[in-house]
């Protein structure tokens, strides 16, 4: 089978999880990026106050997603875009988490969807002083990017797992994860079900 997946990648107002302000989405085919897309995000209410040290980070301001579509307006194009493939990010617990936490904080359900983590998957390929996306990618051959940006960090990260599929000699996302020592993740409501089911009675 050939490697298919698409990376995504999240930027956010502030600190809280829901607070999505950009995404970036790349979609690989055969190996190869036959489509990208990217865009800004009015984050749901309550979460949209944009923070002076993420401003720092990304460059977005308030000015610049005070008319962007909302979470709940635009996740649709998201999933769309998406079309069922497993998604890769780079530190993907935390983008995962995005995806998860607007969700629920626009009173929306929580897409069943299968992810892998290029950070994982650099940190058994490469042999780095820091696994942090520039540098990964940099040893995959993909430099000089705008780090930070949703859609060149999606870039990057799909870089990386083209990149580490090669080295290792694999076609699929699936096999890739497992040489490298990692799982293929799963969101929503299934898998949070499940985790339940194997938390401890004492705990529940």
């Amino acid at each position: 089978m050939p490697l298919n997946f698409t990376a995504i990648d999240f930027e956010t107002a502030n600190n809280n999880a829901a607070s999505a302000c950009s995404v970036g989405l790349v979609k690989v085919r055969d190996g190869r990026v036959v489509d990208k897309t990217g865009w800004l995000i009015r984050p749901p209410f309550g979460f949209d106050d944009m923070l002076e040290w993420n401003t720092r980070i990304h460059g977005i301001t308030a000015a610049d997603i005070v008319d962007a579509p909302l979470w709940a307006e635009q996740v649709d194009a998201l999933l769309e875009f998406v079309d069922g493939d497993t998604l890769a990010a780079h530190n993907a617990g935390f983008d995962m988490g995005v995806l998860s936490a607007a969700q629920k904080a626009s009173a929306l359900e929580v897409p069943s969807l299968s992810y892998v983590c290029s950070l994982r998957v650099a940190r058994k390929t490469y042999h780095l002083d820091s696994y942090r996306l520039p540098v990964a990618a940099m040893a995959a051959g993909f430099e000089d990017f705008a780090h930070h940006d949703a859609l060149a960090d999606a870039e990057a990260c799909a870089a990386i797992i083209v990149h580490a599929a090669k080295r290792h000699d694999v076609t699929e996302v699936a096999d890739l994860a497992r040489i490298c020592g990692t799982s293929v993740g799963r969101t929503g409501a299934a898998t949070e079900a499940e985790a339940a089911d194997r938390r401890p009675a004492a705990l529940a």
